[in-house]
């Protein structure tokens, strides 16, 4: 598959990075990504992996726009008010770049669809707004050998972190437990900067496309944190592998995703 002119055009700065080159960019236009929740999370990523050329990218998420979401949600406009999240981000997606597809999915993600939602992507991206849905994400993805790409925001601060299957742990490897409903405060009970989220979301955009391209060190089996208030920004190394993980680990107990389990549905930052 050759580049045309106009894609030579568009993708000029990525061409000529050593990194990425023609060959990290037709990767780009093959893969398939999936963004899980259209908020503050997945605004930046949808636009980042749009303008980069990311070929197919699905977009799920089951609410539509309220005039609180715009001081963080970037993808959606004024004029988006009471429009299906899903649609205006896909309008907006495919105006910045016709070159890629978007599958608009309006769904909410449980434990019932998820396994058929993320089966023909590539790369999932985490950016919703409650442990049920992470632990969700994260367990369909081990469980179908998928890679993702977590975020978390809560007031000023951040994390990111990649899985691969069998390169470095899960998520559930390292926090292994879902804190108790209401023991976390979500971004609409503790407030969130607007700022913040696109930060932590233009990361994980970043990382979406080092996995897909193979450019640099992905952060696998390293999280990166951020606060936003200090500016202090870490990478903090986690474990190569957890042996006893109940759902990556080498005796796993979950091996099926029981919606007993994940009671509270995806929803967006």
């Amino acid at each position: 598959m050759g580049l045309s002119d106009e894609q030579l055009e568009r993708y000029a700065r990525h061409l000529i990075l050593k990194d990425v080159g023609v060959r990290g960019q037709k990767r780009l236009l093959r893969a398939r990504v999936l963004i899980i929740g259209a908020g503050g999370l997945g605004s930046p990523v949808g636009l980042y992996l749009a303008a980069a050329g990311v070929g197919t990218i699905g977009i799920v998420d089951d609410d539509v726009v309220d005039l609180s979401n715009l001081q963080r949600q970037i993808i959606h406009t004024n004029d988006s008010v009471g429009v299906p999240k899903v649609e205006s981000a896909a309008r907006r997606m495919t105006a910045l770049n016709p070159d890629v597809t978007v599958n608009a999915i309006r769904a909410t993600v449980d434990a019932g669809n998820i396994a058929d939602l993320i089966a023909d992507y590539d790369v999932i991206v985490d950016a919703t707004d409650n442990f049920a849905a992470k632990f969700l994400i994260n367990d369909a993805c081990v469980l179908a050998g998928k890679p993702f790409v977590h975020g978390g925001v809560v007031r000023f601060a951040g994390q990111v972190m990649d899985y691969v299957p069998g390169e470095g742990p899960c998520y559930r490897c390292i926090f292994r437990e879902m804190p108790a409903a209401g023991e976390i405060p979500t971004c609409r009970e503790a407030g969130v900067l607007g700022a913040a989220v696109g930060v932590i979301g233009s990361l994980q955009a970043v990382e979406v496309v080092k996995l897909i391209t193979g450019a640099g060190d992905p952060l696998v089996a390293r999280m990166l944190t951020a606060d936003m208030l200090t500016m202090k920004i870490r990478t903090v190394p986690l474990p190569e592998r957890v042996p006893d993980c109940p759902v990556c680990g080498e005796r796993p107990t979950i091996t099926a995703l029981d919606a007993d389990n994940y009671v509270q549905p995806a929803c967006a930052i």
